[in-house]
């Protein structure tokens, strides 16, 4: 159990006081030091800044801690509701993968699945439910610890935390299988991302020239360097002096998250399906400026494209972009450009809703792209242009029916040198 923290909020001339200081430098140095350092607590620092043990104490002693500091996740300390997770467990409670709980708060308790009476599906919301349904499907006949796809979560996330390779993944699988035949786990680990694909959630990995050139994709997928700068593709990377052989790893990668997938999701669900048309159906229209429907930037785009503003359940995006330090330490000079969409169709009370964003690309460092964000967002244009011209084929759960969605990109937010950077 967490000790008594009250002499936090003591006088610091307190002896109390200063031997809780201690408590906490002890603690703390621990757990989580880097380069002798630890975040700074105090008022002034606010866990910013990373101080010796000597500079903290004098810190805490004179400026006392920052406000609400009782639970310390910056040094180490797991949160009060983690504690009581694994005190549960060491106790033998057992907790249950619910899978239904998982895509419901994915969707905001608004996901239902799929009655099986639809008449509008089309082949994307059919993969969809069927993945819904297989999640529903015992591992194995009389087993109530796991369903068929939250063993298949559960197993791919092993293999991401401990870096479980390809073969070593299809090999216990298999393993599995001569354990239990009747298991309907899947049979590799292709198979294995295959099904959780069909989520729709799925990225893709692009690799880029490491000056910010061009991206090695399409007819210069197979290329091995820049046609720019004639930089490698890969790293250099020692021989394997025991089989003569060199692994190639790309020297920059760009993640990118397709858009369509994403936006068919949206309607999915009925009750969010409902709210992207709540700015056409429900938004009060009495000349105040409350969401961006009633500004005029969105009513003039609808005069001039009367077709695309005909269909209230076409998608209006904002794209905001900037760059931040992964790091926990500002000594480390890098800056990570992820690329995020914002759903303007939804409410406002919605819309700027951490769960609602889509994460469109994650350009990586260790420098930002500059003027060059261009050559990253290539993939992203593309997509965007297929959704204004072609569209795309979209179950609405709502209406059970299937339409054909547009999507635009009507604005973007940016501070003024992300501004200059999106400008080129």
């Amino acid at each position: 159990m967490r000790t008594d923290r009250s002499w936090m909020h003591l006088p610091r001339r307190l002896p109390e006081y200063e031997n809780g200081v201690i408590e906490f430098l002890n603690a703390s140095f621990s757990k989580v030091v880097v380069g002798g350092q630890i975040r700074c607590p105090c008022k002034r620092c606010k866990n910013r800044y990373w101080l010796r043990r000597d500079e903290v104490f004098d810190h805490l002693k004179a400026l006392d801690f920052v406000e609400n500091y009782d639970e310390w996740i910056f040094h180490g300390e797991e949160p009060l509701q983690t504690q009581l997770f694994i005190e549960k467990l060491d106790k033998g409670v057992s907790f249950m993968d619910n899978t239904d709980e998982l895509l419901n708060d994915t969707f905001r308790n608004g996901f239902e699945g799929s009655t099986g009476v639809e008449d509008g599906l089309n082949d994307e919301a059919r993969k969809f439910y069927k993945l819904v349904e297989d999640g529903k499907q015992e591992l194995y006949p009389g087993c109530k610890r796991f369903s068929k796809l939250s063993f298949l979560i559960r197993w791919l996330l092993l293999n991401t935390l401990h870096g479980i390779s390809n073969v070593a993944f299809n090999d216990l699988l298999e393993l599995l299988k001569e354990m239990v035949p009747e298991a309907k786990n899947p049979l590799n680990y292709t198979d294995s991302r295959n099904i959780v694909k069909d989520l729709g959630l799925h990225y893709i990995k692009i690799y880029a020239c490491p000056n910010d050139c061009m991206l090695f994709r399409k007819e210069n997928d197979q290329a091995d360097e820049c046609l720019k700068c004639h930089t490698s593709k890969w790293k250099p990377c020692e021989e394997n002096q025991s089989q003569k052989k060199t692994r190639k790893i790309p020297a920059k990668v760009l993640w990118y998250f397709p858009l369509k997938p994403r936006l068919q999701q949206v309607y999915l669900c009925s009750k969010t399906a409902e709210f992207m048309t709540w700015h056409a159906d429900e938004r009060p229209k009495d000349g105040y400026l409350r969401h961006p429907p009633d500004g005029l930037a969105w009513q003039k785009f609808d005069s001039l494209y009367p077709s695309f503003a005909s269909e209230p359940r076409n998608v209006r995006l904002g794209l905001a972009s900037d760059g931040f330090n992964p790091f926990r330490t500002m000594s480390v000079a890098h800056s990570t450009w992820p690329v995020v969409l914002i759903n303007y169709n939804l409410p406002p009370w919605m819309f700027m809703k951490l769960e609602y964003f889509m994460l469109s690309l994650l350009i990586p460092g260790p420098g930002g792209p500059g003027n060059n964000i261009d050559v990253y967002l290539q993939s992203l244009v593309e997509e965007l242009k297929d959704l204004w011209t072609v569209g795309v084929q979209t179950y609405d759960k709502s209406k059970d029916e299937t339409f054909t969605l547009h999507a635009v990109l009507a604005w973007t937010i940016s501070d003024f040198p992300g501004y200059s950077m999106l400008s080129g």
